[in-house]
This record gives C-alpha cells, structure tokens and sequence, in this order.
C-alpha cells in the first residue's frame, strides 16, 4: 500500500487534527494524553507514573481499551529498548522506551542521549530515527493487544509502510 492509501485509511480511523507528521513517522499519533489512537502507546510512561500531563494521562485507559496488561506493555517496552541499545538511567524510567513525542525538544535528557547515540548524524537524522524506531515499537506494542478489532486497522496501516 502507497503513503496516499494509508494516509486515506487513517483518516478513515481517526479525526482530524489527531495525527502528525514526524520526521521518520508520517501520520503518526498525538499523544495518549491528548487522546491519541492506540498506536500513542508508543510514547507512554511506565505504569504507574504520569509525567508532564499526569492530569490528562490516558494510558491506563488505552491499555485497558486495547487489551493490553501493564505487564504485558513493560515487558515489550522493556524488551525492546534492550534489543534497540535503548536502555540509558539518564531518561525516565532508563530507556528511550518510556519516551514521549515531544519534537521541539525534551525538558529532561532524551535529546542529550539520543544525540550521543547517534553521533555521526544530524539532528534531524536521529530526530528520524527516534521518530522510526517509536513507529516500530508502536507496532510491536498494537501486535500484543487481545482487542484485535480495534488494533488490527492500525497494525495493517503500520505493516503497509
């Protein structure tokens, strides 16, 4: 499926004004906290924490809607930051898992780890990764969730880019 077919099914999903375009990630998801589709897993805190929107957080709603247990959705996040060399005690929670969206730049040390990471590039270029890597975590996040009606549309957007 072309970018153009994905971007008329997500439309189809979710309402307008509700998506970003991010380097590394067209149509991405707003924030879980700004109501988000499920794929703004991907951008949550750890259980039992809510940072910067802890009034507004949705995140145990979202996985309660989705079907996916708090332990379920630490182990993968978890799991993957290992896998991704994403694991680092200067972020919240010590991962680039827990990460939000925040592309003008992060109050605490994502940006300052993501650059040492990736030194050889760009901003713009590990703001690329950051961003692609957040879409398959996301992916990886949507495949767990028993709620299969639900996720299955945006598991299929994700798989066709």
């Amino acid at each position: 499926m072309n970018a153009t077919k994905a971007h008329t099914r997500i439309d189809t999903l979710v309402p307008k004004g509700m998506l970003r375009d991010l380097p590394g990630w067209s149509i991405a998801p707003v924030p879980a906290c700004y109501g988000g589709d499920p794929r703004s897993l991907t951008f949550c805190c750890h259980p039992g924490h809510a940072l910067t929107f802890a009034d507004t957080c949705q995140r145990d709603a979202l996985l309660e809607k989705v079907g996916l247990s708090k332990a379920d959705f630490i182990r993968i996040k978890d799991a993957f930051s290992k896998a991704h060399d994403w694991d680092d005690d200067r972020t919240c929670f010590g991962s680039l898992s827990y990460c939000c969206m925040r592309a003008g730049g992060c109050p605490g040390n994502r940006d300052q780890v993501l650059q040492e990471k990736y030194p050889n590039k760009s901003w713009e270029e590990v703001k690329t990764v950051y961003f692609s890597t957040k879409q398959k975590l996301s992916l990886e996040l949507l495949k767990a969730c028993s709620n299969k009606a639900l996720v299955q549309p945006f598991i299929d957007i994700e798989e066709s880019r």
